[in-house]
């Protein structure tokens, strides 16, 4: 193939690198220029008929405008078919209006994307009402990856063994924790959320002691973390012991992080889906893998 076949901006340029390499395959620099009026000026490597875009959308108002002057960029220089890789893919919790006068973010992106691309490649995204990606952009091709096996096979490598427990905060993370525990051979424990506020949650575990067990909490997303603080409290109520826990994507900030730990938290593991301190869990296996075809 000529020309470059994966793009990234300077964010993602050490994940897409390594993706590139397990594909031996290009990879090439989206450089951005900002003018002092804050616009900017993308300019792309000349890329291949089939080309990829590698961009975490972990501060989406900052990077929906670089990726949109990138599309423009790749398609002017020959680019036919255009894939975006983006592991953490933004604004796909706000799918319907709670309030009147509130913007559907999912539908607006969905417009968005769906003129742009023709694949779209991610990893968990954080989807409630909707059950599908290709719900979310119809006419487009999809791939939802998840990073559960990655997370498992991580934990077992960190000692972790089918007497622990695998748990999550509420409902809606059920099913990471279950795709977690089933090859770690773990029981599972999901926790019951009382939303008290935009910030303020109650979470209850099944009312049993857990005698000192070492558990692995997972969620797809920690943002401001209040859910994750109140869970790892309630579990140390009940008695746990060691507590891990484990994202696929780790938004939140140091201050976030640091009140992890006074609730309790042991340690606290996140994939490379978007770059943070807590980065360990490797995904560019897996996104290689779903980009090969595209080599073909």
């Amino acid at each position: 193939m000529s020309g470059v076949f994966l793009h990234a901006f300077e964010h993602g340029m050490g994940e897409a690198t390594r993706i590139a390499r397990r594909l031996a395959a290009s990879v090439g620099p989206i450089s951005v220029h900002s003018f002092p009026d804050e616009e900017t000026l993308v300019t792309v490597s000349r890329p291949g008929a089939h080309a990829c875009i590698y961009c975490p959308l972990d501060r989406p108002n900052l990077r929906l405008v670089e990726l949109l002057l990138a599309v423009d960029a790749l398609r002017r220089n020959g680019a036919r078919r255009l894939v975006l890789v983006a592991p953490y893919l933004c604004y796909m919790r706000q799918d319907k209006a709670f309030h009147a006068g509130e913007a559907v973010s999912q539908q607006a992106i969905s417009q968005l994307f769906s003129g742009l691309f023709d694949r779209i490649v991610t990893v968990d995204p954080h989807l409630h009402r909707v059950g599908t990606l290709a719900a979310v952009f119809p006419g487009i091709e999809t791939e939802c990856l998840s990073a559960a096996a990655a997370i498992a096979d991580f934990a077992m490598a960190k000692g972790m063994t089918s007497d622990m427990l695998v748990a999550g905060p509420d409902e809606e993370s059920r099913q990471w924790v279950e795709q977690i525990a089933a090859p770690l051979g773990c029981m599972s424990l999901v926790g019951e959320k009382r939303r008290l506020g935009d910030r303020r949650v109650e979470i209850e575990f099944p009312a049993r002691s857990l005698d000192g067990k070492t558990i692995l909490l997972t969620d797809d997303i920690v943002s401001s973390g209040g859910t994750m603080i109140e869970a790892t409290r309630s579990l140390k109520r009940r008695g746990a012991g060691a507590i891990k826990i484990a994202v696929s994507h780790a938004l939140f900030s140091a201050e976030t992080g640091a009140r992890l730990r006074e609730a309790g938290a042991d340690e606290i593991w996140s994939t490379t889906s978007v770059p943070h301190p807590t980065n360990c869990i490797a995904l560019d296996p897996l996104l290689a893998d779903a980009l090969r075809k595209e080599l073909e």
